[in-house]
Order: structure tokens, then C-alpha cells, then sequence
């Protein structure tokens, strides 16, 4: 797994009391980042769900299972946190919404990031949109279901107008850092891919569902895959997000 930037990765999705969201970014943006990578994890990125005023979703990725805990609880039990968990704590409702996932191959990991990561202050991030979706299904997804994602949705999905990020699916070793709780027993097939703005995103949309090789083809064997519709998160990068 040596040629993986991120052999084991956290998608976190965070339910927050109205109107915090601000608040937690702007605290999690200027105090969690460089501390949390100091610990030893790596920070991929951090949104605003722009189908949920209260979510807060986040990436962080880590060298592997033991250096996660490691790392957490280098972190958890340091000063950055204790000097500041009661004021991320008090913006938040639900914290445990946590996949814990793993790159699907070496090539379907996250790439390098574009460039460096905006300081303190800098102006409002760009117009760039991540799409995050997700699969489910009651068994583990196989070879058989990452090949045809592969070679039969994923150029459809490119020639729609979408730049591929990275695909993971779920990690199923064990939660080593209790304290933090993950989602255990799903399995899960993330999808992640890149747009220019907003309008890039919503046409790609609108070109998938009229696509008549997506309807047609590629939509009946993945439902025949999977378990129930697939969740879509769509996102917009905070300031200082690598991923953007």
C-alpha cells in the first residue's frame, strides 16, 4: 500500500445546531488543521453541504490503521484540543456519523493536493464543487461491482462533465479508537469528483439523467448492485480546504 497517499480514510459528516456551522468552520479553519497534522493524520479537506445548512463534512486520511490511533490520540488528548473542544463541542448535535473507508485501488486514491493551503484570513474560497456519492449495499462490494463501476459508469459519469477525485470503499478493520465511534457493519462505495462551479455540477446533473446509455444501461445494473438509491452529497470547499 506504499503507493497510496491515503491507505485508510474518515468521511465525516457532522449534524450541527442552527446556525453554528459558520462558527465551527471558522474554528476548525484556523485552530484544527495544522494541530490535527502535527498528530499525524492528514486533513483532505473540510465543506459546507450545500443541501444542509447544519452539516459540516470533512476528510481526513491517515498512513494506516495503528497510526490512526496513534495519531488520535496524540491529538485528542493534547493541548489544541482541550484548549478548544468545549466551543467545537457546543456547535454540534450528532458527531458519530463516520465512515471509515480505504482506497478501492492505488490509482482510485485522493490526489496530490493542487496547491498549498490558503492562510488564515485569506478571502472566501473559489467556486468549485465536490459531488460525493454513495452506495450501499448488504454485502461487501467485490471486484466484480469495482470493475464495472469502472469501465461502464465512470467514463459516462467523466464524459458528463465530472473530474474523478477518488473512489474508497469501506475499511472493515477494527474501530482502535473507541472514543470516537464509526459506522460498523456497511458497506458503503463512495465516488468523489470535482467541478468548476456550481452551474459545471448542476449541468453534470442534468446530463445524467437525461443520458439515455445511463438510464438505460448503467443505472439498471448498478440498482441491481446495490441496496436502496444513492446518497449525494453535494459540497462547497471552506477557505482553507486542500481539496477545492
Amino acid at each position: 500500500m506504499s503507493a497510496v497517499r491515503y491507505p485508510v480514510v474518515e468521511l465525516r459528516q457532522y449534524t450541527l445546531r442552527p446556525g453554528q456551522r459558520d462558527v465551527l468552520i471558522d474554528l476548525f479553519d484556523r485552530e484544527l488543521l495544522e494541530s490535527q497534522e502535527a498528530a499525524g493524520m492528514a486533513i483532505v479537506g473540510q465543506f459546507r453541504d450545500l443541501d444542509d445548512p447544519d452539516r459540516f463534512v470533512w476528510i481526513r486520511g491517515f498512513p494506516s490503521m495503528p497510526s490512526r490511533a496513534r495519531a488520535l490520540a496524540s491529538f485528542y488528548g493534547g493541548p489544541v484540543w482541550k484548549a478548544h473542544r468545549a466551543q467545537a463541542n457546543a456547535t454540534m448535535i450528532d458527531s458519530d456519523n463516520v465512515l471509515l473507508l480505504r482506497p478501492v485501488t492505488a490509482r482510485s486514491d485522493f490526489p496530490a493536493p493542487s496547491g498549498g493551503r490558503l492562510p488564515v484570513g485569506h478571502s472566501p474560497a473559489g467556486p468549485s464543487r465536490i459531488l460525493v456519492t454513495l452506495y450501499h449495499r448488504d454485502q461487501p462490494f467485490d471486484q466484480a461491482f469495482a470493475d464495472f463501476f469502472d469501465r461502464q459508469a465512470r467514463p459516462v459519469l467523466i464524459a458528463t462533465g465530472a473530474t474523478p477525485l477518488a473512489c474508497l470503499q469501506t475499511e472493515h478493520a477494527e474501530n482502535t479508537f473507541r472514543a470516537l465511534p464509526v459506522r460498523a457493519g456497511e458497506n458503503v462505495f463512495v465516488w468523489l469528483a470535482r467541478f468548476p462551479s456550481a452551474a459545471h455540477l448542476s449541468s453534470h446533473l442534468h446530463q445524467i439523467e437525461c443520458s439515455g446509455h445511463w438510464r438505460d444501461h448503467v443505472l439498471p445494473a448498478l440498482s441491481a448492485m446495490t441496496t436502496g438509491a444513492p446518497q449525494q452529497l453535494r459540497l462547497a470547499s471552506t477557505t482553507r480546504s486542500l481539496l477545492r
